[in-house]
């Protein structure tokens, strides 16, 4: 058995078990067009069928017209049930007549998205599910309470050269596979830009930082850019607070 056949089976059953012990059926999945949503509506179309399992489709006014159309090939390819809903209204609307960067604005698309996603998972009494691969995570790379958000995260312990390999192996349309990764925050934005390396650079320096526990003095010893070490460790600093629930003031050794 290939290393992507066993995580598919294995991913697969993971979104049953956890959904299961949820003691719901269902669940709800923002599908951007992108590698990393493609391949988590392909686990859960196999995993819940289209009975269970429904894709949405959340562009802003400012999205990929592209985005959308790659959506609906995955989705058609795979037999996945889909609604559309847009919310470029309520984005615009709290923007009228503001001044606001275009972060400000991809960030609050993000946040509207999930808020949407979240409220049509209550209509279907259902789990969402997230799409943030290790890379993002490591990186802080997401959307607090936006793209971050999510009850199950089925491939947040793949890189993302790793999702690029398992989307091959599941299929995934080569639309999706051959674009450059973007958060379709704006348009025109891409990840690997916004960082200034690609992917593929990032990930060797992450896994040798993060699973072979090599400092950055040792990662520049060992020939990685000191300027991609300089920017994945301050992405990781910076970002830290991402991945842990808000702090909670502890009150015990009030007197």
């Amino acid at each position: 058995m290939s290393k992507y056949e066993s995580i598919e089976k294995f991913l697969i059953h993971f979104i049953q078990d956890e959904v299961r012990k949820a003691g719901l059926s269902k669940v709800v999945l923002g599908i951007s067009g992108g590698v990393d949503s493609a391949v988590v509506a392909i686990l859960a179309q196999k995993a819940f069928g289209s009975s269970s399992f429904l894709g949405l489709f959340l562009p802003s006014s400012t999205s990929s017209p592209n985005s959308l159309k790659d959506a609906q090939s995955l989705c058609e390819k795979f037999n996945i049930k889909t609604e559309k809903a847009p919310i470029g209204n309520l984005v615009d609307t709290y923007f009228k007549d503001k001044e606001a960067t275009k972060l400000r604005i991809g960030n609050f698309s993000a946040r509207m998205r999930m808020a949407t996603l979240y409220d049509i998972s209550a209509r279907e009494n259902a789990l969402v599910l997230g799409t943030s691969n290790k890379s993002e995570i490591l990186l802080g790379y997401g959307t607090i309470f936006g793209d971050i958000a999510c009850a199950i995260n089925p491939i947040g312990e793949l890189y993302k050269t790793e999702i690029f390999e398992f989307a091959a192996y599941l299929g995934v349309p080569e639309s999706i596979l051959s674009k450059a990764p973007s958060a379709d925050l704006w348009e025109g934005q891409s990840d690997e830009d916004e960082m200034g390396f690609t992917y593929a650079q990032i990930d060797k320096v992450l896994i040798a930082h993060s699973e072979n526990k090599l400092s950055p003095t040792e990662l520049v010893a060992n020939g990685f850019d000191k300027g991609l070490v300089e920017m994945i460790m301050q992405r990781i600093e910076a970002n830290r607070f991402k991945g842990k629930l808000p702090t909670i003031a502890n009150l015990a050794t009030v007197k």
